[in-house]
């Protein structure tokens, strides 16, 4: 029997997302558990995570109720760290390749989606920068995919796939809804711009991650859009 797991969440976020698109798609068993980052219980930040901050998880210990987690369960925080915790415990499911060159790549790619996406879609959603920088970091990821590859590394979806997807949906939802602090227009115009030839490759690889079962299993996204829409106003 494995050990118990249970991920401590916030269905809105895409930090979230990407733990249980990886757990998903290595067929793990798992629990969610929805916090309330409003309400935070006092029990999160004193039996879970200190920084307060989800996504996190309980891994092992006694198979205990999520509300009252066990002190002899190991907590684990911070998605990425939480990615390559799960490709550990599960190397099996193909989520870090055994290869260490492409392990290498894997990183790499996750390091390279971190910094070029993730800050600049969100600076952009907040209306802190112009859509440039979200034009600049895709160009800069497109140049790792490889041509004639369905994944970000390898033959295999991994945890580099895992790690962009929960940002390709954020960006799906801002180009074809204009969702945003930006002026209005604007992420209707940057949709239109990433249809263009220049990101052609990126774009298919985006949909492909797009489609898959896991995503659609994991993201309401009417109830998503909802609350985006919420948090500009």
């Amino acid at each position: 029997m494995s050990e118990q797991l249970t991920l401590y969440l916030d269905k809105l976020s895409p930090y979230s997302l990407k733990i249980e698109l990886a757990l998903i798609e290595a067929n793990a068993p798992y629990r969610g558990y929805q916090v309330d980052l409003l309400n935070k219980p006092e029990w999160f930040t004193s039996k879970v995570n200190p920084a307060g901050k989800v996504p996190a998880v309980t891994y092992g210990g006694p198979n205990v109720e999520p509300d009252d987690p066990s002190s002899l369960s190991a907590k684990i925080a911070e998605s990425n760290v939480i990615l390559e915790f799960l490709a550990d415990i599960y190397p099996d499911s193909g989520l870090l390749p055994k290869d260490p060159i492409l392990r290498a790549k894997v990183r790499f790619f996750i390091d390279a989606t971190t910094k070029h996406i993730e800050g600049a879609w969100y600076a952009f959603f907040r209306g802190n920068e112009q859509y440039d920088n979200v034009l600049k970091g895709i160009e800069f990821v497109q140049e790792l995919l490889e041509e004639g590859r369905n994944f970000a590394v390898g033959d295999h979806y991994t945890i580099a796939d895992a790690c962009i997807s929960s940002q390709l949906k954020a960006l799906k939802i801002i180009t074809e809804n204009d969702i945003g602090q930006f002026p209005v227009g604007m992420g209707y115009k940057l949709g239109e711009e990433l249809k263009g030839p220049k990101f052609a490759k990126f774009m298919e690889y985006a949909q492909r991650m797009l489609g898959r079962p896991s995503l659609k299993h994991t993201y309401d996204e009417e109830f998503c859009n909802h609350i985006f829409q919420d948090e500009i106003h």
